[in-house]
């Protein structure tokens, strides 16, 4: 049974970072296509970007290109999200997922496992 596990999250003042963990056990990942989406209140789960576990390719939402950075540590089974120069519009509910296919995808609906979410709140 794949279990993901996310922490991390917490309050942060604009332009502060936060790094987020997603620890997983329960599946071979190094198959994997590992992904972090984000909800905010009333609004959709959006894609925030993606790493593909063996190789460690990475893509991420325009929104958040150049802030933040998605790596893993294969002996650890751990995924994380870096987060720098937060805004307000980043505070949300952050999932980590993972979809058991090599390749990533921005579609939520494409990923098997999900977290169960840390809260990142962003003060202005």
């Amino acid at each position: 049974q794949v279990q993901l596990v996310e922490s991390g999250g917490g309050l942060v003042q604009t332009g502060g970072s936060l790094r987020l963990s997603c620890a997983a056990s329960g599946g071979t990942f190094s198959s994997y296509a590992m992904g972090w989406f984000r909800q905010a209140p009333g609004k959709e789960r959006e894609f925030v970007g993606a790493i593909r576990w063996s190789g460690g390719t990475t893509y991420y939402a325009d929104s958040v290109k150049g802030r933040f950075t998605i790596s893993r540590d294969n002996a650890k089974n751990t995924v994380y999200l870096q987060m720098n120069s937060l805004k307000p519009e980043d505070t949300a509910v952050y999932y980590c997922a993972a979809r058991v296919r090599s390749w990533y995808t921005r579609d939520r609906n494409e990923y098997d496992y999900w977290g169960q979410g840390t809260q990142v709140t962003v003060s202005s």
